[in-house]
């Protein structure tokens, strides 16, 4: 019987027999499904296509995987992604998330939990895409964690990153260290401790010269 709604999916999997019996599963589920057998073929497939859901192997040959979900979630497309895998130790599971990766599951796997975990992505709302942000020679990317200035990476830890999204955010206006803070830190944080002083001063020597960051006696950070 025929789902009430419609799914569209892209099963992108260089094991073109585990790809095919994944999507005749797919099918039989009432859910449309593409087949990708590379990476280079999913992102042609990506371009022309609005998928709901992208099953996507990360040891692709081709454009690997990795970078498949990095294109993905930068063109702001509203795909969920879905890492389907061999490598399932912790530590991959956080690195395909921290990709841009929605969920992550690892073969073997149950398909039937394949089906629900598909589903269960199709039916969130789409994500708005975060727009970059800019100010002088220094660019934030939201979406892809990276920071730039002029045409440099600025590798930056992630309250470092926090903070300068804080003040770029702020276009111009004055910061506080207490809204730092809060906004950086959580409720636990100590108000007299000094990490915000700390962690502004790294951001500081990391950006470079000409300095970007004023502080503004009494009043806070400035960008």
């Amino acid at each position: 019987m025929p789902h009430p709604w419609s799914v569209r999916v892209l099963v992108v999997e260089d094991e073109e027999l585990l790809a095919d019996a994944i999507a005749r599963g797919l099918r039989r589920e009432a859910i449309a499904v593409d087949v990708a057998l590379d990476g280079d073929e999913a992102m042609s497939k990506l371009d022309v296509t609005d998928y709901d859901v992208v099953v996507l192997d990360r040891d692709l040959p081709g454009t690997h995987g990795d970078d498949v979900c990095r294109q993905l979630v930068a063109s702001g497309a509203g795909a969920r992604i879905l890492m389907l895998t061999a490598a399932s130790d912790v530590g991959e599971r956080v690195t395909g998330l921290s990709l841009g990766a929605d969920d992550y599951m690892g073969k073997p796997f149950s398909f039937a939990e394949l089906v629900a975990r598909i589903r269960a992505l199709a039916r969130r709302p789409p994500v708005a895409h975060q727009p970059v942000l800019e100010r002088g020679d220094v660019t934030l990317d939201p979406a892809r964690r990276l920071v730039t200035r002029g045409s440099v990476e600025v590798p930056l830890g992630r309250r470092e990153f926090a903070v300068l999204e804080v003040l770029l955010r702020a276009d111009g206006t004055v910061v506080s260290a207490e809204e730092l803070l809060e906004r950086v830190w959580d409720e636990h944080a100590d108000p007299f401790s000094n990490a915000v002083r700390v962690t502004v001063a790294r951001l500081r020597r990391k950006l470079g010269d000409p300095p970007l960051i004023d502080t503004v006696v009494g009043g806070g950070y400035r960008l």
